[in-house]
């Protein structure tokens, strides 16, 4: 019985020990010295290292619909260096806790761009912070140590695991090394028929107004709640004079946006009105991309009713620039300036921004 305990024991401490040395996560103070990319599937636990890397100075927060946003692109419209770190179905709360590390790990921010969604308009988002994927609330406080009571579990020795298959030349990373990943399938496998059953889980229809629209009255809409607006004013607060927030509702597919004229249209509306307000009085520039419009109606931008292509995604970088430059809406409607820093003020200089014609 004691030589089978203490085989036991020893299996385990070996794999604790293991998973130290290796630590694939980057969260153990004295592992190996080795590279460590990223080979999880969960974003929750790779983005932690990736901010305490010292590498950027600048990031992309959001969900998915943010995640094609490639780093190396808005490095150079932006200057400085990015990294992507939005999650798959993160919550408001959850890329808050990501954005607070970043802000409390980086010293001098330069460039922050918050990709926003519905979950910044939940009324409940105070109460549903979390989805069914794991969140590590462990990796995200200063104290490295305790990190350690939380490793040793088949999750982590897996992904040790795959971190040893690397060095062995068996296995890729997961993500880039600046958190940028083309999830979405490759051009060429692009299935009008199939993309429309995505978007539309059935029929082709178009989005008709409600008729007649909902009219929501002033003491109605003071009302609404957005308690994750109020997470946002807070890390926009953080951010120092000479950075650079914005703030950009990204451009899902017309049919996954409200029906106008519908409550769930002026709700919206009043939370885009919100972030408005908060980024004049805060000094932050806010591009709504999540309108109805030539881009958002065409099946052909799209693999879903939330995923664009990767085309997409380059023109929403080279838009969110133009909206820095210009400081108007798109001529063609296709996204709206919402709020812009004051001329002349430091985040509102142009000259902070590398912009090429």
């Amino acid at each position: 019985m004691k030589t089978a305990v203490g085989t036991v024991l020893g299996l385990v401490a070996a794999l604790y020990l293991f998973v130290l040395l290796v630590d694939p996560y980057g969260d153990v103070p004295f592992s190996l010295p080795i590279e460590r990319p990223m080979m999880d599937d969960n974003q929750r636990f790779l983005y932690p290292g990736l901010v305490r890397s010292g590498r950027f100075d600048s990031a992309v927060f959001g969900t998915s619909t943010s995640r094609l946003l490639q780093p190396a692109h808005l490095n150079g419209l932006f200057g400085g260096r990015f990294a992507n770190l939005a999650m798959n179905s993160a919550t408001a709360w959850e890329q808050t806790q990501l954005a607070d590390l970043f802000l409390r790990t980086v010293a001098a921010p330069r460039t922050v761009v918050f990709g926003l969604d519905r979950v910044w308009c939940e009324a409940n988002a105070d109460v549903e912070r979390l989805t069914f994927r794991p969140f590590p609330p462990w990796m995200y406080d200063d104290d490295p140590w305790n990190d350690l009571a939380y490793l040793l579990n088949g999750k982590t020795l897996e992904i040790a695991g795959r971190l040893v298959e690397y060095h062995l030349g068996r296995r890729r990373p997961r993500l880039g090394a600046d958190g940028y990943e083309v999830f979405v399938p490759p051009d060429s496998e692009w299935d009008r028929a199939k993309v429309e059953r995505k978007i539309y889980d059935g029929p082709r229809r178009t989005v008709e107004p409600q008729v007649p629209p909902v009219v929501v009255g002033e003491a109605e809409r003071n009302a609404l709640r957005f308690p994750a607006l109020d997470w946002l004013a807070a890390l926009v607060r953080r951010l120092p004079d000479e950075s650079t927030p914005i703030l950009a509702f990204m451009p899902v597919h017309v049919i996954s946006q409200p029906r106008p004229g519908s409550v769930e249209a002026a709700r919206e509306q009043a939370c885009k009105d919100r972030v408005a307000a908060l980024g004049r009085e805060l000094g932050a520039w806010v591009v709504d991309f999540r309108v109805p419009s030539r881009v958002t109606r065409d099946d052909a931008n799209y693999w879903d009713n939330l995923h664009y292509r990767v085309a997409i995604a380059d023109w929403i970088e080279r838009s969110m620039a133009d909206a820095l430059r210009h400081r108007a809406d798109a001529p063609d409607g296709t996204w709206r300036l919402l709020a812009a820093p004051p001329a002349g003020s430091p985040r509102g200089n142009s000259r902070l921004v590398s912009l090429s014609d």
